[in-house]
């Protein structure tokens, strides 16, 4: 679920003018501000988001879930800085550049959020670095909390976990370097709620270049099933990340079924095999499928992806069963 504050906040920034500002107070080493405030991304202590001159909010085409968190997005470079467009990867951001994303809940019926947790990632000289700040119950500052933390989150009746430092690398480890996994160009060219292009938005800031016209991106479950699948999953489960011992590659740009886990035998999947379950999707077959039953599952032991959330992304299991039924063929027992 998106929060359409990050296309209000859009608006803030456009009017402020395409100009590098030297409002945020950039920090490339340790030791790390203690304060999220400190960083100058937000006015104020930061509890409003309002962004400070130069700090983009945007959002993605399909986000990452995590128990149901709306997330709030903004990215920050240094005055002359900028991406470079790369239509197959993540694009290479420059020395210097902030990624924050703010993890939160509604709460009073709506009428407020209760912000969690806000996520930075900090491109220094030595490469990205991962750093978890923790809201106070209040929402009026967050502070460094580097082991991570269990938030309570009675609204939803489940306890939030921040991971720690450590844990980041489960979903950011790329060839075992950590990076950001959504700044690509699926998951920016689409349109915000206010219409403009995310893509174009980046260009008119100043913060890409080379980056093609708009494009319009199919639609159909399929696509919506291998773009769900390609933000929560392909970050491991692709030849570069943690996963890949497991042959099984997500990513959307794969078209060989058989990488796709259609009719492969799971890789020391213990537990997650499930009863009497041998292949990973069995076309036409969601109830046999080993990726429906991971999905489906919250057994710490069972579930996939088995970091960022504590509960069954229910929306997510039925897009996934909706395409596995549309699959043609049979597995070989």
């Amino acid at each position: 679920m998106r929060w359409s504050l990050a296309l209000a906040l859009a608006a803030v920034v456009v009017a402020a003018g395409c100009q590098h500002h030297d409002r945020v107070r950039p920090s490339g080493h340790e030791p790390w501000p203690e304060r999220l405030s400190e960083w100058g991304l937000f006015r104020g202590n930061g509890s409003t988001l309002e962004p400070n001159p130069g700090v983009l909010p945007y959002d993605v085409a399909t986000p990452l879930f995590s128990d149901y968190a709306e997330k709030y997005r903004t990215v920050w470079m240094p005055a002359g800085a900028s991406a470079r467009y790369d239509g197959a990867g993540v694009f290479a951001l420059p020395v210097g550049t902030i990624l924050s994303k703010t993890f939160m809940y509604p709460r009073d019926g709506g009428r407020s959020r209760r912000l969690i947790e806000t996520r930075l990632l900090v491109r220094s000289e030595r490469g990205w670095v991962a750093l978890p700040y923790l809201w106070n119950e209040e929402s009026t500052e967050a502070t460094l909390e580097i082991v991570g933390a269990i938030v309570p989150v009675e609204e939803r009746r489940l306890r939030y976990v921040v991971p720690n430092v450590n844990q980041c690398q489960g979903c950011h480890e790329q060839d075992k370097t950590l990076v950001p996994i959504g700044i690509t160009a699926r998951q920016l060219d689409h349109p915000s709620g206010g219409g403009e292009n995310q893509l174009a938005r980046w260009v008119r800031q100043g913060y890409l270049t080379g980056a093609p016209e708009p494009r319009d991106r199919p639609g159909g479950v399929e696509a919506k099933a291998r773009a769900y699948l390609d933000s929560n999953c392909a970050h491991c489960h692709s030849p570069k990340g943690p996963a890949a011992s497991s042959g099984l590659d997500l990513r959307s740009t794969i078209t060989e079924l058989r990488s796709l886990g259609v009719c492969k035998p799971p890789v020391a999947a213990g537990r997650g095999a499930g009863p009497g379950m041998a292949f990973d999707i069995v076309p036409g077959q969601p109830e046999a499928s080993i990726l429906v039953y991971r999905m489906r599952s919250a057994d710490p032991g069972v579930m996939m992806p088995e970091l960022g959330r504590t509960v069954t992304h229910q929306e997510a299991v039925q897009l996934i069963e909706d395409w596995i039924r549309l699959l043609p063929g049979r597995c070989d027992s």
